[in-house]
């Protein structure tokens, strides 16, 4: 059993969603708004935070910054806005996913546990060091530096790196992407594309001219090894 936040100022949707979380096993709690959703998180964090976008006195995307700030809390946006630049702020602000309202509760419990799954199974020790070029990763410590300098990965971007890593020259869709690094039978494809981007900011000398994280035109994406 996981302890969720709900935080949506509508009050019908917290209803219905703290309904289903209940019925799936999970412990619930509820925010109104940003302000009380980081309340709650100071003083009972919990293991995962769905987050509305669009709130008064503090929005989905400030409470998601602040949150990331200080944390890797699992964090699912739920909005009514469902244009693709609105999902990809939500994942560069650093949401694990993201649910376009009307969305279907049972669908949103699925997601809940693939990314508590996907969670659990990122906690578990790993061990082994992924050296390319310049390029040094130790999973155990959950490390990455390039030419001596630590880099500042995310979770879900350190996971993707390693798996590159783990299957070098090997051309992965965005969907076995998704399914393979994170987990996840179903979701919006422009989260991998998003945090390749992030990655490639990070592990490229010229991220504009990717020549470690390559695209495969009509594929996806495969790691090419340090020459």
């Amino acid at each position: 059993m996981a302890r969720i936040l709900v935080t949506d100022d509508d009050a019908t949707v917290r209803e219905v969603v703290v309904s289903y979380l209940r019925a799936g096993g999970h412990d619930v709690a509820e925010a109104q708004d940003g302000v009380e959703a980081l309340a709650s998180m100071r003083e009972q964090p919990s293991d995962l935070v769905l987050l509305d976008l669009m709130m008064p006195r503090m929005d989905g995307l400030e409470v998601c910054r602040r949150l990331r700030a200080v944390g890797e809390v699992p964090i699912i946006m739920l909005t009514a806005r469902g244009a693709e630049t609105d999902r990809v702020v939500g994942l560069e602000a650093g949401a694990d996913d993201y649910l376009t309202k009307p969305f279907s509760p049972r669908e949103l419990v699925l997601r809940v546990d693939a990314v508590l799954r996907r969670v659990g199974e990122r906690r578990t020790p790993r061990t082994g060091e992924h050296r390319d070029g310049d390029l040094v990763v130790d999973v155990a410590r959950h490390e990455a530096t390039r030419a001596g300098v630590p880099l500042a990965l995310t979770s879900r971007e350190f996971d993707l790196l390693v798996f590159l890593l783990t299957h070098r020259g090997v051309a992965f869709s965005r969907e076995e992407l998704l399914q393979q690094v994170w987990g996840w039978s179903f979701g919006d494809q422009s989260t991998v594309t998003v945090h390749v981007r992030r990655l490639r900011e990070k592990v490229e000398p010229d991220p504009r001219n990717p020549t470690r994280l390559v695209t495969v035109w009509g594929v996806g994406y495969r790691w090419q090894e340090a020459a």
